[in-house]
């Protein structure tokens, strides 16, 4: 009985991470930033990416404008929908490592910026989102959903 479990065990895990989606793939020299144009790969630290079913990706040089794409898809992405999105991360700011983006926590208002000026700091916990908010004189933190349109034009705007 105990191989039985153990082979149960091992073909189990074995379909789990078949069906687990790998690494998802970074952008390229050359991709640049669908709401401001720049190139994305220069900014590795702060890459954001949306990626679809059929393949396609979308990379952006901060969080700030992958919400301004998200947030008005049908000017950035035409054709695309929401419903056809994948995956969505963002680098997060200590290990800089990319992170599922709807499991993040966001510090707005710190000392720290982005490739295009205030940002939205991604953190992996809500413990690191503190620590930041402390270190870098952070005003706020919010999740995912807390960040509306008025947000991030605020952000841009350095009102926090």
């Amino acid at each position: 009985m105990g191989r039985l479990f153990l082979a149960t065990l091992a073909m189990a895990t074995g379909l789990a991470c078949a069906a687990a989606p790998g690494p998802l793939p970074g952008p390229g020299p050359r991709d640049t930033c669908p709401v401001c144009g720049m190139l994305v790969a220069k900014y590795p630290n702060w890459i954001a990416q949306v990626h679809y079913r059929n393949g396609h990706a979308h990379y952006f040089d901060g969080a700030k404008d992958m919400f301004k794409y998200l947030q008005a898809l049908p000017k950035y992405a035409p054709g695309h929908r929401a419903a056809d999105i994948q995956a969505i991360q963002v680098t997060e700011f200590y290990g800089l490592t990319r992170i599922d983006a709807r499991k993040a926590w966001y510090v707005i208002g710190s000392d720290v910026y982005g490739p295009m000026g205030h940002e939205l700091v991604p953190l992996a916990s809500r413990a690191d989102a503190e620590e930041f908010q402390r270190d870098h004189k952070g005003r706020r933190i919010l999740t995912y959903d807390q960040v509306s349109p008025a947000v991030v034009a605020a952000v841009d705007d350095g009102r926090f």
